[in-house]
């Protein structure tokens, strides 16, 4: 061997620098909306909900138009996909608020919050990318 690899994480901390900085921000727009909304234990917990739909939807807009309409970027996916949207939508709120509901003797709310968040984070991200599409779509035609 002539020459020395470097690890693979020495070459990407570009990549991890700007997946850090998306994912605060989106925690920190995650945190507000949490807030704004507010919630009590063993209430259905609304703003957990929104923050996984919205942010399923924005993921299936952002990968349809960062996939089939902008040109190719080292940071957008990682910076808006990964960060930003990893950070904003929240896996372990999702199952700590499920959690709370069979603590306050919710369970068939719990259960209702359980598979209707993912059944409605699914949806976002196919309602997200099918919408995307429709306006995708008539540019590429035009260009034609």
């Amino acid at each position: 061997m002539t020459g020395r690899r470097r690890p693979a994480l020495a070459s990407g901390w570009d990549i991890l620098s700007v997946v850090a900085a998306g994912g605060a921000l989106g925690s920190v727009a995650r945190w507000a909306l949490g807030e704004a909304l507010g919630g009590s234990p063993g209430r259905f917990p609304w703003a957990t909900l929104l923050e996984n739909f919205s942010g399923g939807f924005a993921l299936g807009v952002l990968m349809v138009f960062a996939l089939d309409r902008w040109p190719r970027s080292r940071y957008l996916r990682p910076f808006l996909g990964v960060g930003f949207l990893g950070g904003f939508t929240t896996f372990s709120t999702y199952m700590l608020d499920t959690r709370a509901l069979v603590v306050a003797e919710r369970a068939p709310l719990a259960v209702v919050f359980l598979f209707g968040t993912l059944i409605a984070g699914l949806l976002a991200v196919w309602l997200g990318m099918v919408l995307a599409r429709l306006v995708v779509r008539p540019s590429r035609e035009s260009t034609s």
